[in-house]
């Protein structure tokens, strides 16, 4: 399609994980109801971001995928006509988990999944406690809308990932993500951590010609120590945002993307044609030690 409709959902999360599944599925309707076609929900949308402690407790918000959530969420999408992104808590076994996006068609098929590649360990964010990094690649879909790529937060900070998704065919990036601010940080840290997440995509839309979607979640979690900073946004294959959500509400934005725009951007600007892929070999190393 030349043209398609993608919604953000940018919303706070609650203890209660059936809470918070029903308060997505409404959240689903009211952008499809707004003309969306596709609609990207945030990172482990299903509970509080429970990545801030090391707690086995935690282990049992896991579910397979598909399962439960995957089968609302095809029931859902089937009914309303969209292609949801939906990011989850996976259990592939006993004591093996995943932070995974199932991607459902607008027919309510399940298409597949993603599993995160990079996974963070850093104060309030232990997810190498709780998820095995990915073991499928990276991953397209081809949706009825569009082919879209999926990558997940810390996946942002990698344009190794976001290259390897656009040459796959991705016409979208999608970034399903959970980050915030300490409450304890200054304004300036945090304008300078929020500018360094949004320019780091916005290179990506650059550097690959293709849209990118990011959405995060809102909100005081953690007690009030951490304010999950929103600001979700869209940007065009040049890097320029077409809409950015508030850093401290909810929020639903339906953001019309003209897929188009990506051959102009790449034939003016012809950096996949000018790729020395010959000489790329070093980028497989850790570090390149001088001899």
């Amino acid at each position: 399609m030349a043209t398609v409709k993608t919604a953000l959902v940018q919303m706070s999360c609650m203890a209660g994980k059936q809470q918070n599944l029903d308060k997505a599925i409404e959240k689903v309707k009211e952008a499809a109801a707004a003309g969306a076609q596709i609609v990207c929900l945030q990172e482990l949308f299903t509970s509080l971001y429970f990545c801030d402690v090391e707690d086995y407790e935690n282990f049992k918000l896991a579910e397979s995928i598909p399962g439960p959530s995957t089968d609302a969420l095809s029931k859902l999408a089937g009914e309303l006509g969209v292609v949801i992104i939906a990011s989850l808590f996976e259990k592939r076994t006993e004591g093996l988990y995943h932070n995974t996006t199932a991607v459902l068609d607008a027919d309510g098929t399940y298409l597949g999944k993603y599993r995160k590649m990079h996974i963070p360990d850093d104060p309030a964010y232990y997810e190498k406690f709780y998820f095995t990094p990915g073991d499928l690649g990276y991953k397209v879909f081809k949706t009825k809308f569009a082919t879209i790529g999926v990558l997940i937060c810390w996946d942002q900070w990698y344009p190794e990932a976001a290259r390897i998704t656009a040459l796959m065919g991705a016409e979208i990036l999608f970034y399903p993500t959970a980050i915030g601010w300490a409450t304890s940080q200054d304004e300036e840290t945090n304008t300078e951590q929020y500018n360094a997440w949004q320019t780091i995509q916005r290179s990506h839309a650059v550097a690959n010609g293709v849209h990118v979607v990011s959405v995060n979640r809102v909100g005081l979690e953690q007690d009030g120590l951490m304010q999950f900073w929103g600001g979700s946004f869209v940007s065009n294959p040049f890097g320029t945002v077409l809409y950015k959500a508030p850093h401290d509400a909810e929020e639903i934005k339906v953001i019309e993307l003209d897929l188009k725009k990506t051959d102009r951007y790449r034939t003016h600007w012809p950096f996949l044609r000018d790729r020395r892929i010959d000489s790329y070999q070093p980028i497989t190393k850790r570090y390149i030690d001088e001899e």
